[in-house]
């Protein structure tokens, strides 16, 4: 049932799965449009927010479900929890993103024949399983041995404060022997005691050495997750008896672009048209500068053409450009050469970029008729992040009220607020209003602990609205399109919670349930 003011019309309606959840940053964007969806989501605190905001929803490990248990879902969504991936050096980084491609193409190779029977193409992904849950066991092990050796360290430089003080050596000496592990040989010479101490802090350190090696040659327990809707849209296509989702939608950080790229390929086996974009939030209408990198696809014929966007991109010391004349001097999207961006014709011209003063303004006459909500009024201020600068922690990044926010992290609500008239500190931003800058409604119920986390993580539904609308529905003229975007943007805005909470559902609650079959 839906909790919005008004019931939305919708040329379809399309009942979704949606994997790592959140808080509800799709789902209320979907309610927007008139979509259902069911969302997978681990952590306790966010599923308290998901209740309490109505949304349907099955607690738990994603691991522990498969695409088999949802056979009516139409769509599939998601956002794997990400992991630091680079394409460049040969660290951590890189090798975490490239065991990920080693898996996705040993997944590819599986699938490349309609004729390879399910349980070949099920074994490959045992297989990779197995591997990844040996590789987490191990590294579960290495971290305890790991814990056992710091506490061991922290013993052992104590013992090596209290002896270096004890020979009358100053602070500064005492902190630069332990930096370099050498203790003046003096001392040495004459204290076996303390030769013994140095030497036992030698061989610690070299053991930490060892386990953070062995650490990052065994990898996260991420990469299995990153892989989890790659293998939802396969059992989907090649499982008998089920049938392909008509439409994926993934999103994440932008280091995970190779990883989308790669799927692009095995989607393509599976037969959907696919699209990767690199999306600047501010650009789809989200008071807040930030990138995600989206993979669409549809089944079949239909191709995804590159989302437009919508509104200016914000650029510092600009200003956000009053009149909708065509802005051709945007930076070109992830992976396009100037030239390309050149040749493309743009359909509409561009709003402008949002700033936190007109979405806080806006939130804050709805929450006029919110009895339980009570909004500060803002003066002109500037944000002071909680973050540095250009690799200075010193230097804190800072935005003026007339800007889009910088990105919603889990420590939004550390960021300090400065009066620019008179130069002294504000309250700080309510969690209502970092929902805001995250086009979270006005109303919306946050929960359980950790809620700045919980902003931090989500998708903004604003974004969410504009690439679901994309990639469900392809049919509509530029008119339609643009009608139902206004339409779900003012429910968006409008939302309300409902009166009584949702049920937070487990695996045995799958019986009876709607996408299941059951």
């Amino acid at each position: 049932m839906s909790h919005l003011t008004h019931t939305p019309s919708s040329p379809a309606v399309f009942r979704i799965v949606d994997l790592f959840a959140g808080p509800g940053g799709l789902d209320v964007a979907a309610e927007a449009l008139g979509h259902r969806v069911t969302g997978i989501e681990w952590d306790d605190n966010a599923c308290e927010t998901r209740a309490a905001a109505g949304m349907d929803t099955f607690a738990g490990d994603v691991r522990d479900y498969r695409a088999a248990d949802f056979p009516h879902a139409q769509v599939l969504t998601g956002g794997p929890p990400c992991q630091t991936f680079t394409v460049a050096g040969h660290g951590a980084g890189r090798r975490a993103l490239d065991e990920v491609l080693k898996y996705i193409a040993q997944l590819h190779d599986a699938v490349r024949s309609d004729e390879t029977p399910w349980h070949e193409v099920e074994g490959t992904w045992s297989g990779i399983s197995e591997e990844l849950r040996l590789k987490a066991a191990e590294a579960d092990t290495v971290k305890a041995l790991k814990r056992e050796v710091e506490a061991t360290r922290s013993v052992t430089r104590k013992a090596v404060r209290k002896n270096l003080a004890e020979h009358g050596c100053s602070t500064e000496e005492i902190e630069i022997a332990l930096k370099t592990l050498e203790a003046p040989l003096a001392l040495v010479r004459r204290d076996a005691d303390l030769k013994s101490l140095f030497d036992g802090l030698v061989s610690l350190e070299k053991s930490l050495d060892a386990h953070r090696v062995r650490l990052e040659e065994l990898g996260d327990e991420r990469t299995g997750l990153v892989l989890q809707p790659l293998w939802w849209v396969i059992e989907r296509s090649r499982r008998p008896g089920l049938v392909p989702y008509e439409a994926v939608v993934l999103e994440q950080v932008p280091a995970v672009m190779p990883v989308w790229e790669e799927y692009e390929k095995v989607l393509a086996t599976l037969g959907y048209r696919t699209r990767t974009q690199m999306m600047h939030t501010e650009a789809f209408g989200v008071p807040q500068t930030r990138r995600r990198a989206v993979l669409m696809a549809r089944f079949g014929k239909t191709d995804v053409p590159e989302l437009e966007e919508t509104h200016h991109r914000y650029r510092p010391g600009g200003v956000p450009t009053a009149s909708r004349d065509a802005d051709r001097t945007d930076t070109p999207l992830w992976g396009a050469d100037e030239e390309s961006v050149g040749r493309r014709k743009r359909r509409r011209p561009k709003d402008p970029w949002v700033s936190m003063e007109a979405a806080l303004k806006m939130a804050k006459d709805i929450a006029l008729d919110l009895p339980d909500l009570d909004l500060p009024d803002r003066p002109a201020f500037t944000v002071v992040s909680n973050y540095g600068t250009g690799g200075d922690p010193a230097a804190r990044g800072r935005r003026d009220h007339d800007t889009p926010s910088s990105t919603v992290t889990g420590k939004v609500s550390r960021n300090r607020l400065i009066n620019k008239a008179t130069n002294t500190d504000l309250p700080r931003f309510e969690l209502a209003e970092a929902g805001v800058l995250q086009t979270f409604p006005v109303a919306y119920p946050w929960r359980g602990r950790d809620r700045s986390q919980q902003i931090g993580n989500a998708v903004p539904p604003r974004l969410a609205l504009h690439v679901l609308r994309h990639v469900l529905e392809p049919e509509l003229s530029e008119k339609e399109a643009d009608a139902r975007l206004e339409q779900a943007v003012a429910k968006l805005e409008n939302w309300r919670p409902p009166s009584e909470p949702a049920k937070i559902r487990r695996r045995e609650d799958l019986e009876g349930h709607p996408l299941t079959g059951r």
